[in-house]
């Protein structure tokens, strides 16, 4: 459902669909005939609808996946589930908790698959630093930053009206605070959010978010996304007990070990992306029975991060995170 031109990310799922055993294509819909045309030149074997409903009714389709505007996607995951199909949603699962608690409790209910496509979980540099940590080699972790961003005007469309994408943070952002919150497997205390609309005056979305999470043992995370950072900042950077890691786009992670001797720095090579792996998952969980990799209970807490950050922002205080 969505086959908007912008990233084509309509066709990167359908692609990604079709390379997975067990999977195939057989439906596209978008309320414009466009793109619809522009679907069955791309897939000439689907059906094709720009009804939702009529889309829902065909008895082929077993699970949806949802490629449209954040707003959209409480709604049309509840349509979804109310018609007997399984559901993927793009990231960000929805805007509030609220919609993530609704949309979870009806999937429970119907006993349908519900899951967020959270595949940067599967980036390259982010499955190589998960393999530093977990086998502990710069011991526990206390903090990690993570910045995206740089200075530059946002494009006039869609993500960058707050009130249909839900707000800077809800891109980037939620990417980002999945990292984290992979990295970083303990309950959250407090989280303090500051926002800025500074330059960009053309559009609804705010120009820079930082949110400071901080967990039950006192380790921290500082994620910041920006639109006006006039000066560098490494992508990473993250500190252990007995050393830390930094990277950037495009380049090997650099990390550091203490020893008796001082630091050691070594250069170490990031994975190659695997984002095969979602849908992989998807196949093996539906055929097979395999464990959901991605939980709607990820996506949930993704969400309440962002949500609770939004808010600390507005109030101009820490909140306490549930």
């Amino acid at each position: 459902v969505g086959y908007g031109p912008y990233f084509n990310m309509g066709r990167h799922h359908a692609e990604e669909i079709n390379s997975t055993e067990g999977l195939k294509v057989v439906a596209i819909c978008d309320r414009d005939p466009e793109r619809v045309k522009q679907a069955k030149r791309d897939f000439p074997d689907v059906d094709v609808y720009t009804d939702i409903k009529k889309f829902l009714g065909n008895p082929k389709v077993e699970v949806v996946t949802i490629v449209t505007p954040h707003n959209t996607h409480k709604e049309l995951t509840i349509l979804s589930l109310k018609a007997e199909k399984n559901v993927v949603v793009e990231k960000p699962m929805c805007l509030t908790l609220k919609e993530a608690d609704e949309m979870i409790n009806l999937a429970q209910k119907k006993k349908l698959m519900l899951t967020v496509y959270h595949n940067r979980r599967w980036d390259g540099d982010f499955l190589a630093i998960e393999e530093i940590v977990n086998k502990g080699i710069i011991g526990k972790v206390f903090n990690v930053e993570v910045f995206m961003g740089g200075y530059h005007p946002p494009r006039q469309w869609w993500r960058s009206e707050k009130e249909i994408s839900g707000g800077y943070f809800y891109d980037w952002g939620a990417h980002i605070v999945f990292w984290v919150l992979a990295l970083i497997k303990y309950k959250i205390k407090k989280i303090y959010g500051v926002s800025h609309k500074r330059v960009w005056h053309y559009v609804s979305n705010e120009d820079e978010i930082k949110s400071i999470i901080i967990f039950e043992d006192k380790e921290v995370a500082d994620i910041q996304v920006s639109s006006i950072s006039t000066v560098p900042k490494p992508k990473w950077r993250i500190l252990g007990e007995k050393g830390g890691i930094s990277g950037n786009f495009g380049e090997n992670l650099k990390v550091f070990e203490y020893t008796s001797g001082g630091i050691i720095e070594k250069n170490v090579g990031v994975k190659p992306s695997q984002w095969h792996k979602f849908y992989q998952n998807i196949a093996d969980h539906l055929l097979m029975g395999e464990v959901l990799e991605i939980t709607p209970f990820m996506g949930r807490r993704v969400i309440g991060v962002i949500e609770k950050t939004m808010e600390s922002a507005e109030k101009g205080v820490p909140l306490s995170f549930e």
